[in-house]
């Protein structure tokens, strides 16, 4: 297929995003495909002039655009085939706040908070107790996580997140473990009828050891010896059961498709806490999905494969004109 990547942006996650692209247009590559690359900081409206003569968009962008459904919406109108989920669940799990709202109404646990949309009086105080997390409402990577032990460090991080323009969640600290699970649909036929069947891949237990307050931020994250992530996690089989479980109750309840990947606290007694899910998980070399899939049994290659497949799936299960539409394709 002639696939055009789509990465770069101009979010603050370019980085990220540029630095997975590489290792995908590689895999891709070895799979046979032609590979054009598009950068949407160079020209947003040239996409449509990109996709000319292109089968399939393979998105790697992180932040907004990318994680917002911004560009699945104008693929989606263009009528090229894509990995991942659609504009809608990407839009609400890029946003905190909406995610969260959507995992409690189903039941999930996630950590209290506050959504911030701007600035609250200098005198304003949250409604637990400290030390709080104070982050971007639609950030990703850890960037502009903050850590505020009392009301003079929270005003200091509200100043500076507030500074960039972005709204801000407030949540409080969770004392455990970072716990992540991704989730990888596989293609399942039944009675002539393909469908996506989403699976949870082992979960990844995660020991920050740059950061002295074991915080997984975006140092833990991409630098070299950031972190020791243990995969499959060394906990009991029920506990890592239940955060498979977890994972796939979040995927479904925010309508994602193809993966997603659910990161957690794991308390001390065993608990579960959602942080957020992510619909354009990381594809670096230090990053935790291909970790995940490699533990299942599927290679880097083998994992961009079958996000081709399930993209190509989803594309031809969308109703034509007329039809009610199943979310299934013929096999």
């Amino acid at each position: 297929m002639n696939i055009l990547l789509i990465a770069g942006g101009w979010s603050e996650e370019r980085d990220v995003s540029l630095r997975g692209a590489g290792v995908l247009e590689a895999a891709l590559l070895r799979l046979g495909h032609k590979v054009k690359r598009f950068d949407p900081e160079h020209s947003f409206d040239g996409l449509f002039e990109a996709v000319a003569g292109q089968d399939f968009a393979f998105i790697n962008l992180h932040g907004a655009p990318g994680e917002d459904g911004l560009p699945q919406s104008l693929l989606e109108i263009i009528g090229l085939p894509y990995q991942g989920s659609g504009p809608a669940g990407s839009f609400i799990a890029l946003d905190k706040a909406a995610a969260k709202a959507v995992f409690r109404r189903a039941g999930l646990p996630t950590p209290e908070w506050h959504m911030l949309p701007r600035r609250p009086a200098a005198e304003w105080e949250p409604a637990f107790t400290y030390p709080v997390f104070v982050k971007k409402n639609t950030g990703g990577s850890s960037l502009g996580l903050v850590k505020a032990h009392n009301r003079h460090e929270l005003a200091a991080a509200l100043d500076g997140l507030f500074a960039g323009g972005d709204g801000v969640i407030v949540e409080p600290a969770c004392a455990g473990q970072e716990l992540t699970c991704a989730v990888l649909a596989e293609l399942e036929e039944k009675d002539g009828l393909m469908r996506e069947k989403p699976l949870a891949l082992p979960p990844i237990l995660i020991r920050p050891l740059r950061n002295t307050e074991g915080i997984f931020d975006y140092a833990s994250k991409y630098a070299a010896s950031g972190a020791e992530e243990l995969c499959p996690a060394p906990l009991p089989q029920p506990l890592l059961e239940r955060a498979g479980q977890y994972a796939l109750a979040a995927h479904r309840a925010l309508g994602l498709r193809g993966y997603s990947r659910t990161d957690f606290i794991l308390g001390a007694d065993g608990s579960l806490t959602i942080l957020e899910i992510n619909t354009l998980p990381g594809m670096t070399e230090a990053s935790l999905l291909p970790k995940a899939a490699a533990a299942a049994g599927l290679d880097f290659d083998q994992l961009i494969r079958r996000l081709l497949d399930l993209g190509l799936a989803a594309h031809r299960s969308k109703p034509r004109p007329g039809t009610a539409g199943t979310g299934e394709v013929e096999a």
